[in-house]
């Protein structure tokens, strides 16, 4: 447990980042199961919706220095080559 004044302050401030972050994290990971749901449900239309809502978390997410640029762009990179083999499948 912190003595000081600063320390505990520093103890509020960063359980307090640490729940923002996970809240943030939690909704990536929902909408990331949610597109490849959708993609392997050959449910073109919703995949191709849900998708361009998890690029957009991403790249908040980034933004916000929750995740790195490189996972962002890995989990880009991923997420769109299912969405594409769907739709080059037809």
């Amino acid at each position: 447990m912190p003595n000081l004044d600063s320390a505990k302050k520093e103890l509020r401030k960063s359980k307090k980042l640490a729940a923002y972050n996970k809240k943030i994290k939690d909704q990536l990971k929902a909408l990331t199961k949610k597109s490849r749901k959708a993609i392997d449900a050959k449910d073109e239309t919703k995949a191709t919706e849900l998708v361009n809502q998890t690029l957009k978390a991403l790249d908040k997410a980034a933004q916000k220095a929750v995740i790195k640029k490189n996972t962002r762009d890995r989990k880009k990179s991923r997420l769109h080559q299912r969405l594409n083999s769907l739709k080059n499948a037809k």
